[in-house]
């Protein structure tokens, strides 16, 4: 197998070029500094591990590689290797949570552990010093601790047992290196020792019986930051967030008994050792050393007897996260072979233990999210990694060159040559955090959005400022863009304006001066676009928000201090546009392309604003967030075109144009904390997306046959609408549809007729409404207007005729592309009583049976008094009054008192529901 065969270094060995994915993960900038890096070759090979959002990155430092470890859906939460740096184990938190297992040499993932700790994930894991077993702690409010033989292909562990809150949350544990059975965890104040035997599959934490104090150590010891045991085999160690060391000794524990005594082992804090003023934030055991790391970046190493002996300190070391050294030991200075890089050969000799520890290499890593190698003949820190120390939320690629620029939170700004992944220029903003970024059409500046409200121009290559920055926005700058030709600059922010700038020729150069701005939504503004006007080449600005407003500004009739609104249009009648961009010109119309929160998209015209289309958009667990046109390649199809998106916590690839085929899209998880922003290479070749809070930026590379292959064997014509349909093409809703669609053919041909009837294939389009609402789609007026408009004008552009009536297939994808993507919702329906209803007497939100009937005819889509009778005597005449008599429904009086028995004097959305609409909607 490829596991058997496996040796260190053959992962980049790999070709990885072809792929089966539309979309493939090539690089990954940034990491979880809140995690542990490990070495896992040093010497000639210097290779490091660690964690990137929901994926384990093995990075080929000296050779620019990486290769991924996929296979979490959450983000990852805790990792640990084992003693040979083959075997990683990582867990996760969050829905469906795994605990996986991968072998390094090969990067094939050896077990997966599902339903481990199905609430809330795992915070704490480790594995045992012969890699057989792994333990783990859940993130539960009550802790759960699991003892896994991963090795055995079962799903449950050998032993577990649940810890009671006194002890804290427990976020750390380790292994005791000479006994598998034993094994230590700790929370900020508490200790637990446990000791597991698996004939009786039982696990028993050994402090149970008492809790920690301030009077247990009769001095301030502060917090615990990691554990471990003692070389000598009689100790445990603690460190503490006061710089001391909690020394525990335990009597005679290392007899492992045929069964778990009646009471725990004698453990006691003997002595605290205070080894330092400054918090201490690593221990580890290394061979016959205590080494330790602490919030000044210093590591010290200790003998058994907490003797120092020796320090290795930087000045640009920050607080220190975690401590991983070689597995080969470095040529004395006299032996060294020569080489530029600090990552050294292996090396040995008969030095003694202590000397052999220290002649071992290092990594560091840093909270502030920066990875240093440390030769220790040398003491020199050589700084390998530096990433961002804040939510990374602005992303930018150039237009013309293969550059892309990210920024964050803390100010750092950088440019990277992404065919090569080499860093070339950055810079660092301390007065405020990057939102946004965008270059100009032409590659010569870059333009930065602040969370202040400030906005920088700067030159592209240098990243040095044009002008002086601007400070017109009252919130953070949420979004920025150019127009085409360069000339004018347009940001959005927080406070829900829209801020124009102006490229303008002063003292013979040209520079950038303010133009205006206009507070011109009352919701938050969603993006903002530049186009071309079609008849005059100028540029065109639009503004879309979540108060469903498109609105457009004439830049040429703007002045200083005014700018002018041209249109405000609403596109939306419930739901709230998200996104818009300019879609491709693949007819005689043009248009531009909406995604809203309803996971669907529309296409308006873009002169007068009129949806033409409606359409199903991928459903991968959240609304589209962001959508662009990607570019075309020189291998594309001319007229194949592609749309990238992301969602929450994905990205994705639409084929165009859009109908409603599900088969069409693709997506993949990028960020499961949360996508901010994603940009697009000016060849289409890549995406790289932004993960916020994550701190990382994917790369990923296009892969379209894979995309179009999906499509093609997804079927044709209507072969992925039938699948879309509760039973497909053979179901009883399909069975049912088509009755109706007959039915009212017999209806506009006259029920009673003698005649000869003539069956067709088509229906007017009038009857739309009808057939929508018999099959349990229940559109309101506009929605109606919009489908029957959608089909009458499909063909008028083309032809200038237009359509009167629609055919089966044609009306399945109307159906699927117009009704609710998710159904149904009760969670919907109690929402609008939340908005619209009160409190009563029993906590129950209600709505009073006045006020509804009020509403119906005077808000929304307001219904005549003669149309609401008609339609509650539809809904509840029909019910026998008591004694067998119905209701006239024809009686006017009758509706009256329908209206006062059938409904109560307070409506909750149950039975809004189940008695007034019978309808049956699950929670």
């Amino acid at each position: 197998s490829l596991v058997w065969a496996a040796t260190p270094g053959m992962l980049f060995q790999k070709n990885r070029d072809s792929s089966l994915h539309p979309l493939d993960l090539s690089w990954v900038f940034g990491y979880n500094s809140s995690l542990a890096v490990h070495s896992l070759m040093d010497g000639e090979n210097g290779v490091l591990l660690y964690v990137s959002s929901h994926t384990v990155v093995i990075h080929d430092v000296l050779g620019n590689k990486q290769f991924h470890l996929q296979g979490h859906t959450n983000v990852i939460s805790c990792l640990c290797v084992s003693e040979d740096k083959r075997w990683v184990a990582t867990a996760d938190r969050g829905p469906d949570a795994l605990i996986m297992v991968w072998d390094s040499y090969s990067g094939v993932p050896v077990r997966t552990i599902f339903e481990s700790h199905s609430e809330d994930g795992i915070c704490a894991i480790a594995i045992s010093q012969d890699a057989k077993y792994l333990v783990t702690i859940s993130a539960a409010t009550v802790q759960k601790v699991c003892v896994w033989r991963w090795t055995l292909p079962t799903e449950e562990a050998i032993c577990s047992i649940e810890l009671k809150p006194e002890f804290g949350h427990q976020d750390y544990v380790i292994f005791n290196p000479q006994n598998p059975h034993e094994f230590v965890s700790n929370s900020k104040t508490q200790m637990i020792f446990y000791l597991w035997v698996r004939r009786q599959s039982q696990l028993w934490d050994k402090n149970t019986a008492w809790l920690l104090s301030p009077q247990t150590f009769k001095c301030l010891v502060g917090q615990f930051s990691q554990s471990v045991f003692h070389f000598n085999n009689t100790q445990a160690l603690t460190a503490t967030s006061t710089g001391k060391l909690v020394v525990w000794d335990m009597d005679n524990p290392r007899t492992l008994p045929e069964e778990l005594p009646p009471k725990p082992h004698g453990i006691t804090a003997t002595k605290v050792v205070s080894m330092q003023k400054e918090s201490l934030t690593v221990l580890k055991v290394l061979e016959s050393c205590i080494v330790t790391g602490d919030v000044k970046g210093q590591v010290k190493f200790y003998d058994g007897k907490l003797l120092l002996l020796t320090i290795y300190s930087h000045d640009q070391v920050g607080p220190i996260q975690s401590i991983s050294f070689s597995t080969i030991l470095r040529y004395p200075p006299s032996d060294r072979p020569s080489s530029s890089w600090p990552f050294l050969t292996s090396w040995s000799d008969s030095l003694n233990s202590v000397s052999l520890t220290l002649n071992r290499n290092f990594i560091l890593s840093t909270s502030d999210a920066t990875m240093f190698h440390v030769a220790t003949d040398s003491t020199s820190f050589v700084r390998i990694v530096e990433e961002a120390k804040k939510a990374v939320n602005a992303i930018a690629c150039h237009p013309q060159e293969p550059l892309v620029a990210v920024g964050s939170n803390c100010g750092l700004l950088k440019v990277w040559e992404y065919n090569k992944t080499q860093y070339l220029v950055s810079r660092i903003f301390t007065e405020a955090g990057i939102q946004c970024l965008s270059y100009d059409p032409e590659g010569c500046f870059l333009a930065a959005g602040f969370t202040d409200g400030s906005v920088y121009i700067l030159d592209a290559i240098s990243l040095q400022s044009i002008c002086e920055e601007f400070q017109f926005s009252q919130g953070p700058v949420t979004h920025i863009s150019f127009s085409h030709d360069s000339k004018y600059l347009a940001t959005a922010d927080g406070n829900y304006s829209v801020t124009v700038y102006k490229r303008v020729l002063q003292n013979g150069s040209r520079c950038w001066e303010h133009l205006a701005g206009l507070h011109s939504h009352y919701k938050p503004i969603r993006s903002i676009l530049f186009g071309v006007h079609s008849d005059s080449n100028e540029p065109r600005l639009l503004s879309l928000g979540e108060d469903q407003q498109l609105v457009e500004y004439d830049l040429n009739s703007s002045i200083k201090d005014h700018l002018v609104v041209t249109h405000r249009d609403r596109l939306e009648q419930a739901a709230v546009p998200l996104c818009f961009t300019w879609y491709p010109q693949l007819s005689t119309e043009s248009f531009f392309l909406t995604a809203n929160n309803c996971y669907k998209m529309k296409l308006y015209n873009t002169t007068t604003k009129v949806c033409r289309k409606t359409i199903l958009g991928p459903t991968y667990g959240s609304p589209l967030e962001k959508i662009q046109i990607l570019p075309r390649t020189s291998s594309a199809d001319p007229q194949q075109h592609y749309l990238v998106y992301i969602t929450k916590d994905k990205v994705g690839l639409q084929m165009l144009p859009v109908d409603g085929n599900p088969h069409k899209s693709s997506a993949f998880i990028c960020h499961p904390d949360g996508a901010s922003d994603f940009a697009v290479s000016h060849d289409g070749r890549y995406i790289f997306t932004a993960g916020g809070k994550e701190r990382t930026v994917m790369k990923w590379k296009v892969n379209l046959p894979a995309l179009d292959a999906a499509a093609f064997l997804g079927g044709e014509d209507l072969i992925p609408f039938y699948s879309l349909l509760d039973g497909g093409r053979e179901g009883k809703f399909f069975k049912e549809l088509e009755d109706y669609f007959y039915y009212v053919q017999l209806c506009s041909q006259g029920i009673d007729t003698l005649e000869k009837r003539q069956v067709s294939t088509h229906i007017p389009l009038e009857e739309i409404p009808s057939v929508m609402r018999a099959i349990g789609f229940y559109p309101s007026e506009e929605e109606i207007e919009e489908m029957i408009n959608e089909v009458k004008f499909s063909k008028y552009v083309d032809t200038g005729e237009e359509v009167t009536k629609i055919n089966l297939g044609d009306f399945i994808k109307l159906y699927i592309n117009h009704r609710p993507a998710l159904g149904l919702s009760m969670k919907t329906i109690k929402q609008a009583f939340q908005v619209l209803g009160y409190y009563n007497k029993k906590g129950d939100k209600v709505i009073d049976r006045g006020d509804f009937l009020s509403l119906l005819q005077c808000r929304g889509e307001q219904m005549t008094e003669d149309e609401l009778a008609e339609c509650l005597t539809t809904l509840l005449g029909r019910r026998p009054r008591e004694g067998g008599a119905e209701l006239d429904t024809c009686d006017p009086t009758g509706a009256a008192a329908l209206t006062e028995e059938e409904i109560p004097a307070e409506i909750t959305a149950e039975i809004f529901v189940a008695d007034i609409l019978g309808l049956p909607i699950a929670e």
